[in-house]
């Protein structure tokens, strides 16, 4: 019996004949109370149990409630966890042989079309005798090829964040796909050869900028005597953009049989560049920001700003539908890390927009439900925080945030013995007083409205006030909108231009369409070919986007689900580590290019 967080395996039979009796590995939940969520993955694990494969995972049998408890019971092939078998460096050969396993059956996973999301030592179980590996905990695989994780805080992140790819916190503007398994990979292969783990560190949050922004020690450099290609290797899955790491989890095992092959013919291995046979077979379009580097430093700056000077800002961010706005704005979850910052956002609708303060209660929701899930404990100081802001007035900011109410408790009515003209001062100034307790030196927020063409005249007076307000503190406010919907007469530039005669740190960031040249770097980068290839289908790429980059990624995934554009695994043969992307049969363009990892 072994456990694991919220899970207890132990072995169990099954069958009424000792006879006709079947060893079985029965998963429990470690409490006598568990959590909807741990049930929740338990009932998901099982009905994944017909995409899974015996070959290379312990798979579902039933999932039964039996003795009042809720019980997964999967196939039992005498494996154990290789967390077991971790605490030490393991020696060059078995970890070569044991890791090729591994990175062979994540392959087979994902030829399955899931993605684990949570690949861990824990999660990988060894036969001893055999070598054969199966993966388990598939409480949160996902069927979709490619799907966002949301800035949630560290505790209540699904996953195991020692192992979890930057990507998956949330908090790198990037979608969570296959290669963030290959990441877990890594850093499960770095704790086989070095004993460790990558990262170290006191809290949730500090873990998270590790991943996010560190650099590990390579394993060569830990262990004397590593091969440098196996610690090249390792560092590669632990890229922290994903289209750095390895694309596929074959090209790992293909790295890792040629190192054990020479490693079992010489006793040493030479030193190659990892990856060269990786070569994905669908077409991954990088979601880096192209030709928005000027921006996104703007944007970055301003935040540096208002975090080492304590006064506030607003920064617009303008342009047309499927410019990037809110990418150019996401940019910033990274830089909040280090410094402890908070992100609230809200996004305008032009169905509510006699709604006062609809867009505002969205962000401050926000907030609110990220600090809910921290300990009593931790949550102690927050709840003063706010009842010493928001003093007698609790209840006006209780009607705006329901959900407040659970933490600061039931607030009293507000005497209404003001005039309606005393009435907006006085929320405002309450709203001031807890926007305060979020914007602070050592924790400062970003405040972000999206889709300000459509703001309502209520929240567009509270936001004059919150950025031209001394008291402001440590806050950020970023808003974005459509340029082409925002004329001279629109209320948004007259609170703007009296903001500046005011002396209030107002930016602007006008974004514009992509350049040939920055359009030409995303198809090169898509088909991993050189630009001069590129060319051709990146200037037809412009022609018919104009240079809109929401659009060029639709125009070139529709060429290839057209099959306009198709991948050519039949000329790789032919080509040594080269393969191409074919044209299909269309008039439209006869363009081709290479397709290399």
């Amino acid at each position: 019996m072994w456990a694991d967080g919220d899970r207890v395996f132990c072995r169990t039979w099954r069958g009424a004949d000792e006879g006709a009796r079947t060893a079985v590995l029965a998963v429990v939940p470690a409490s006598d109370h568990p959590t909807p969520s741990c049930l929740d993955h338990l009932a998901h694990e099982f009905g994944l149990r017909n995409e899974l494969d015996s070959g290379w995972a312990a798979r579902p049998l039933e999932f039964v409630r039996e003795h009042g408890r809720n019980m997964l019971v999967l196939e039992d092939s005498g494996s154990e966890p290789l967390i077991g078998r971790l605490g030490l460096p393991m020696e060059v050969e078995s970890f070569l042989r044991l890791a090729g396993v591994i990175a062979a059956a994540i392959a087979a996973l994902h030829a399955r079309g899931l993605i684990h999301k949570n690949i861990k030592p824990a999660n990988i179980l060894v036969s001893r005798s055999s070598g054969e590996v199966r993966l388990t905990g598939f409480g949160i695989a996902s069927r979709l090829r490619r799907e966002r994780s949301a800035p949630e805080p560290p505790e209540i992140i699904a996953g195991t964040l020692a192992y979890m790819a930057p990507e998956q916190t949330g908090r790198m503007n990037r979608s969570v796909d296959a290669r963030s398994d290959l990441y877990a990979l890594g850093v499960t292969l770095y704790e086989m050869l070095t004993g460790a783990l990558p990262f170290t560190a006191a809290d949730p949050m500090e873990l998270v900028h590790c991943h996010l922004a560190r650099r590990p020690v390579p394993p060569a450099e830990r262990r004397c005597g590593l091969p440098a290609a196996v610690s090249d290797i390792v560092m590669k899955l632990l890229a922290k953009a994903p289209e750095d790491r390895y694309q596929t989890a074959v090209g790992v095992a293909t790295d890792l049989r040629r190192c054990l092959g020479e490693w079992e013919s010489s006793g040493s291995i030479a030193q190659f560049a990892p990856g060269a046979h990786d070569i994905p077979d669908v077409l991954r379009i990088p979601e880096k920001l192209y030709g928005r580097e000027q921006e996104i430093d703007g944007l970055r700056a301003a935040f540096e700003r208002v975090a080492s000077r304590g006064t506030p800002e607003l920064v617009l961010v303008s342009g047309s539908s499927g410019i990037g706005k809110s990418s150019v704005v996401n940019e910033l979850h990274k830089t909040l890390v280090p410094r402890r910052g908070w992100f609230a956002s809200g996004k305008f609708d032009q169905y509510q927009r006699d709604i006062p303060y609809a867009t505002l209660a969205q962000a401050f929701q926000g907030l609110i439900r990220q600090l809910l899930v921290k300990s009593e404990k931790d949550l102690a100081p927050w709840r003063d925080a706010i009842r010493a802001a928001v003093g007698a007035n609790g209840r006006l900011i209780v009607d705006l945030v329901a959900e407040l109410e659970l933490l600061i408790g039931p607030q009293p009515p507000v005497a209404e013995d003001l005039s309606p003209r005393e009435r907006e001062p006085r929320f405002l100034g309450v709203l001031d007083n807890f926007l305060r307790v979020f914007a602070r030196r050592e924790h400062p927020l970003v405040l972000f409205l999206d889709d300000l063409q459509w703001v309502d005249a209520a929240t567009l007076n509270f936001l004059a006030h919150a950025v031209s307000s001394p008291n402001a503190g440590y806050l950020l406010a970023v808003g974005a909108y459509r340029d082409a919907e925002v004329e001279p007469t629109h209320p948004l530039t007259a609170i703007v231009d009296v903001l500046r005669e005011d002396g209030a740190a107002v930016n602007h960031i006008a974004l514009g369409p992509l350049s040939g040249d920055d359009l030409g770097r995303m198809v090169a980068e898509s088909l991993g070919c050189a630009l001069p290839d590129a060319a051709p289908l990146a200037q037809l790429i412009h022609e018919r986007t104009v240079g809109n980059p929401l659009f060029a990624v639709q125009f070139l995934g529709a060429m290839c689900e057209e099959r306009l554009l198709a991948f050519d695994g039949a000329r790789e043969a032919g080509a040594g580590t080269s393969t191409r992307f074919a044209p299909g049969a269309s008039p439209t363009t006869s363009w081709t290019s290479c397709w290399r990892g």
